[in-house]
């Protein structure tokens, strides 16, 4: 099918702002433990525990992030969204034994001949109410054109073509485990069989298994906070991906690092995360106190 071809459908205007139900989670020490080993983070805090690894932060939010789809677009289109883009704003790191509040909406939607996205807002708070982090999920529907532009996009992050002429500032190689997927998806509670089965992978016309696209985010994670954020997860202000292309397990991977600006405090840098030729994370951006 192609963008000439693509299915026109319309989305429900009235399900955009409309908050979803609260969904509460406990945050042990055991669960960030789990994750930090799942996405083979080196970190030392993090890999005893004693305070969440940034993309840790979807893991509470897992059961809400995409309900408000279910506002704006029609059901029998879910076998075409994809994840696209994730954007993470911290306003301090997740902590071993809070209960956490997570609450999302969509916000908007952008209609395009090759696919249509929706834009989801997403906050944690704590039990008192604190804001903890705030999310922006971009699901994508390959081949739905829904006609129009609505509501607001996420926050932009798209990397200036310009620095990957230049030398990274840092190199990063990385390599995605025969067994990855079947860790990441008890640690982060995404039990999706297309990570999981190999039958179910070919079915829907894969070679395999593919490995969750946040455990690659969260291995650019560990890269970014090692060479440029001292290994520590306070300082780390916003962190945000495109997903570019599929990762399988026992792919071998580089993130690669270049220093933008600073100013107000922030060093802001533009990452990517490739496999040889392959650009499998792109528009990286990642914000950093210094």
């Amino acid at each position: 099918m192609t963008g000439a071809d693509a299915r026109v459908v319309e989305f429900d205007d009235a399900g955009l702002g409309s908050w979803s139900e609260e969904e509460q989670f406990q945050v042990t020490q055991d669960r960030i433990v789990e994750y930090a080993a799942a996405t083979n983070d080196p970190i030392a805090a993090h890999r005893a525990g004693e305070v969440a690894p940034p993309v840790f932060a979807i893991v509470p939010v897992f059961d809400t992030m995409l309900v408000p789809v279910l506002d704006v677009a029609p059901t029998d289109i879910f076998g075409r969204v994809v994840h696209g883009e994730q954007d993470f704003h911290f306003h301090r790191p997740i902590r071993p034994g809070e209960t956490l509040t997570a609450r999302a909406r969509a916000i908007g939607y952008a209609g395009r001949a090759n696919g249509s996205t929706i834009t989801i807002h997403i906050e944690t708070r704590s039990a008192d109410g604190e804001l903890v982090n705030e999310q922006y999920l971009t699901a994508f529907f390959r081949n739905i054109d829904a006609g129009r532009t609505v509501g607001a996009a996420a926050p932009g992050h798209k990397l200036d073509q310009a620095l990957r002429g230049g030398d990274p500032i840092a190199e990063v190689p990385q390599h995605v485990d025969d067994d990855q997927t079947f860790r990441y998806a008890p640690a982060s509670g995404d039990p999706v069989p297309l990570h999981l089965d190999e039958e179910v992978a070919k079915e829907a016309g894969l070679p395999g298994i593919i490995a969750h696209g946040l455990c690659t985010m969260a291995f650019a994670s560990w890269a970014v906070l090692t060479e440029v954020g001292g290994s520590d997860v306070h300082r780390l202000r916003r962190f945000a991906v495109r997903f570019a292309k599929l990762v399988f397990p026992g792919d071998d991977l580089q993130t690669r690092i270049w220093k933008m600006n600073s100013g107000n405090g922030i060093t802001t840098y533009a990452f990517e995360t490739v496999r040889g030729a392959d650009v499998v994370l792109s528009d990286g951006l990642a914000e950093i106190a210094d």
